[in-house]
């Protein structure tokens, strides 16, 4: 797949547009989608563009399952993230936790002017999480935005028959799902003869559940990666962009029409 041949570059690329076509698109329903990820160390085998090359390739996946009519349309990726636990490592380019949130705040005002009422954060970089939900509040509280974040992952429930419980539970970095995915999008970007396999311990302390331990990569280990990536094949990482991306062209079609008073659960009053 030519990802930037997909309907998310092409038909629904909101730059594409003029001014003229933007102020006259619907605002009350339709939605603005802002991949996020990062450009980070993913072990010896993956380029560091990972994250980022992944969110392409969902994202064009899934916008290619949409219509114009959905009216919902993506903005250029945010490539940089918050990838701290990482420095130290060739290739690891971070912003801080201060800078990311104001480009993202900046952003998110921006698009709110041009009369826009919903955004999605689309992260594709499990560092971002945390940070990324602040963000979204605080974007909602300024601007009066509906503002969601949406991880590739949330989603990943639809893998099952691919992957083994641990490598879906335990491989948080570079290992069999990415390597897979970066295999179905750029092939040559991938050395196997490099990949290798290695788990941290996840006996000891679930370190994405609580009580929570503030880690950084080295302290899980010593490859860089958390996963089977030996495993990884081109037709896991298809097979991956076509279950992940019927979902989450699903959910978005949902959120371009999401209004806040839904929380609301109404009680009758006999």
């Amino acid at each position: 797949m030519n990802r930037y041949k997909s309907k998310a570059w092409q038909e629904l690329f909101l730059p594409r547009l003029s001014k003229r076509e933007i102020g006259e698109l619907e605002k009350e329903n339709g939605l603005i989608v802002l991949p996020i990820g990062a450009v980070e160390q993913h072990g010896p085998h993956l380029p560091v563009y990972t994250d980022t090359l992944i969110a392409e390739g969902i994202l064009a996946a899934s916008f290619n399952q949409l219509a114009i009519e959905n009216n919902v349309w993506m903005l250029p990726p945010l490539a940089y993230g918050k990838s701290t636990e990482h420095l130290g490592h060739p290739g690891t380019i971070t912003l801080s936790a201060t800078t990311l949130q104001q480009v993202i705040i900046d952003i998110g005002k921006s698009v709110q002017v041009s009369g826009f009422r919903r955004i999605v954060l689309f992260n594709t970089h499990g560092g971002n999480i945390d940070l990324l939900n602040m963000i979204a509040r605080e974007l909602r509280i300024e601007t009066g935005m509906m503002v969601f974040r949406m991880n590739a992952m949330d989603f990943k429930s639809q893998l099952t028959e691919l992957f083994s419980e641990k490598e879906l539970t335990d491989g948080i970095h570079g290992g069999d799902v990415e390597t897979s995915l970066v295999l179905a999008l750029e092939k040559d970007w991938v050395d196997m003869d490099y990949a290798p396999t290695e788990f941290y311990n996840s006996d000891v302390l679930d370190i994405k559940g609580g009580p929570f331990a503030a880690w950084v990569i080295d302290d899980l280990s010593e490859t860089g990666i958390s996963g089977d990536a030996k495993a990884a094949t081109v037709e896991k990482g298809e097979e991956i962009l076509i279950k992940l991306s019927k979902k989450i062209a699903e959910t978005l079609t949902e959120l371009s029409c999401f209004e806040m008073e839904q929380f609301q659960k109404k009680t009758v009053v006999k």
